[in-house]
């Protein structure tokens, strides 16, 4: 049964970046869809990007400041966040799922980790 583990939030002040890491057990990784969410007080949960194979999707929000990669060798799905904005603060999760588009949503997602915090203050 798959199993996914985010890590990598903390506190970053505005304009810098950060790397968050999707660590999955029990399946292997390469041909599954991995998507990130972010869910913010008060929203619903946003998807920010997915990779499915060699193909990554991100929407118009954060496209140009985040970037989707994996390493199949380690099992990994990373993010990577640019320029980092007060905006941008929520937990984010990784979860596998059917759809990779540039509208995906959280139902098209099945498997989630816990999250990782990520808070962008000075």
């Amino acid at each position: 049964q798959l199993q996914l583990v985010e890590s990598g939030g903390g506190l970053v002040q505005p304009g810098g970046s950060l790397t968050l890491s999707c660590a999955a057990s029990g399946f292997p990784l390469a041909p599954v869809i991995i998507g990130w969410f972010r869910q913010t007080p008060g929203k619903e949960r946003e998807g920010v990007s997915c990779s499915a194979g060699g193909i990554t999707k991100y929407p118009e929000s954060v496209e140009g400041r985040f970037t989707i990669s994996r390493d199949n060798a380690k099992n990994t799905v990373y993010l990577q966040i640019n320029s980092l904005k007060p905006e941008d603060t929520g937990v984010y999760y990784c979860a596998a799922g059917s759809i990779c588009s540039t509208t995906m949503t959280y139902d098209m997602y099945t498997t989630w980790g816990q999250g990782t915090q990520v808070t962008v203050s000075s």
